[in-house]
């Protein structure tokens, strides 16, 4: 898995830059520590604070959907981002953000998903399955999944590759040379065949040439953020019970068929022994 934020450190330097996010109420914007204001300043949401051990403050921060954790001292005057972990080696991070952070509404979320720009592979009428995955043109493991997908793409399954453009400056120009081409199922698997992840950007493709794309490809992203997938591949799938679920990264092999809801499908490919 390609990981949008490798590091809490990385997120909070994020932080600083001017963010399209509703800013907290004066009243509390005033009781914060200059560490904190710095991030409001630059678009952060303060999403909750509560009490953390050894007198610390935890504070619940969103950007574009994503939560994180950090914690000021007593005297307000220093902010840890980090780990925390207590005497008895118990990682209180973890604990902290099962009860603060929110859980994503993924059954209000599937609404945006459905009509989210893609390009649809797989069984064209009446699918036995449909799977959703946020994809990086630059990502190796969207790769390894397409070739996992691909025999159950002939038994029944229709995939929605929905692209996103997170891992680096090329990976927006191969996004919009697939969405803008007129066939983009067939510009789709071109890549795919050829290995085109570790190609260059196309020519005559970029921000500034198709805003409307660039657009659409960007709130694919903040999607993604919104499952709380925190890389590529990001798979989403709605289970026939109807509850819906999401996952980062390659799966192993013997998942997929779970996560389809159809049998198992041998694949021999050298390159996907390691998921086996």
């Amino acid at each position: 898995m390609f990981d949008r934020f490798k590091t809490l450190t990385a997120r909070l330097a994020l932080f600083t830059a001017p963010l399209l996010l509703a800013v907290p109420t004066p009243s509390l914007a005033a009781a914060y520590p200059k560490a904190i204001q710095a991030a409001v300043d630059g678009g952060v949401k303060v999403v909750k604070t509560f009490p953390a051990a050894s007198s610390l403050t935890g504070w619940v921060l969103s950007e574009n959907g994503r939560y994180s954790l950090v914690f000021t001292t007593p005297d307000r005057k220093t902010l840890i981002d980090g780990q925390l972990i207590d005497e008895n080696s118990q990682d209180l991070s973890a604990r902290y953000a099962a009860q603060y952070i929110p859980k994503p509404d993924h059954a209000a979320l599937m609404k945006e998903l459905i009509v989210a720009p893609h390009v649809v592979e797989g069984t064209a009428k009446n699918p036995k399955s449909v799977l959703y995955v946020f994809f990086d043109p630059n990502c190796p493991y969207c790769h390894y999944t397409w070739k996992a997908l691909q025999a159950y793409e002939k038994v029944g399954l229709q995939v929605h590759w929905i692209p996103v453009a997170v891992l680096g400056p090329t990976s927006l120009p191969k996004a919009l040379a697939i969405m803008a081409a007129a066939d983009k199922t067939a510009a789709f698997r071109q890549m795919e065949v050829s290995g085109g992840m570790g190609k260059p950007a196309p020519a005559g493709f970029g921000a500034g040439t198709h805003p409307e794309l660039t657009e659409a490809i960007r709130k694919n992203g903040e999607l993604m953020d919104k499952f709380g997938i925190g890389g590529t591949p990001g798979i989403v799938w709605q289970e026939k019970g109807g509850k819906v679920k999401a996952i980062s990264g390659m799966p192993r092999l013997s998942d997929i068929p779970a996560i389809v809801g159809l049998p198992e499908q041998k694949n021999d490919d050298p390159e996907l022994a390691r998921f086996r």
